[in-house]
């Protein structure tokens, strides 16, 4: 299928503001970039704010896309979050990487509040995604959540800056080890409310 030529723009804005800043990049760059006249780049977005934000979105898709995959690979939670950690892992250790792509665009262009919008439902959704692992465990869903999603936002930082994909894969061990705690506390207190008298004798 032939690219439109709203994708066509943003996939070359994209691919700009990813590897070299948004600040950096002007209108002037992109059109260049993309092979279109100016008056074609401002019909399909009216401002560079617009445009940054179709970015992050289509980039948002795509990444809760391929966590979605990561769930849908295996079956048992553990796994699932081995599999999430390992594939960010796989883009990591790639000299292209520069970090999460929604936190770079709030520290640049953090005065937008489309960008900001995007930014938030995105981190929002990994939660959720990390939520929907945990869902059948009975775990306290929300601080499992917001456990697991923090190692993963906190590795992407880590790697952003000391560029060692490795902490990707510490992450992923912190991660399970948390899960693998919990699920036995939760274990034991399941067997305390079904059995207090056993638990009490021992």
């Amino acid at each position: 299928m032939r690219e439109t030529i709203s994708d066509q723009i943003f996939t070359a804005a994209g691919g700009l503001f990813y590897s070299e800043g948004i600040r950096a990049v002007g209108i002037d760059r992109i059109i260049e970039e993309a092979k279109v006249a100016k008056a074609t780049l401002y019909r399909h977005f009216p401002s560079k704010d617009h445009l940054v934000a179709a970015y992050l979105q289509d980039r948002h898709d795509r990444v809760i896309r391929s966590l979605q995959e990561a769930l849908d690979a295996t079956g048992t939670p553990r796994d699932q979050i081995t599999v999430i950690f390992e594939r960010l892992y796989e883009k990591a250790d790639s000299p292209e990487f520069r970090g999460c792509a929604f936190a770079l665009a709030v520290a640049e262009h953090g005065e937008s509040d489309r960008v900001v919008s995007v930014a938030r439902t995105h981190k929002k959704a990994v939660r959720d995604i990390f939520r929907a692992v945990i869902s059948n465990t009975g775990l306290d869903l929300d601080q499992a959540a917001a456990h697991l999603s923090l190692l993963y936002e906190g590795a992407l930082a880590t790697v952003a800056v000391g560029r060692d994909p490795t902490a990707v894969l510490v992450a992923r061990d912190c991660a399970l080890s948390i899960f693998d705690a919990a699920v036995s506390k939760h274990a034991i207190d399941l067997a305390g409310i079904m059995n207090p008298g056993k638990i009490m004798s021992e």
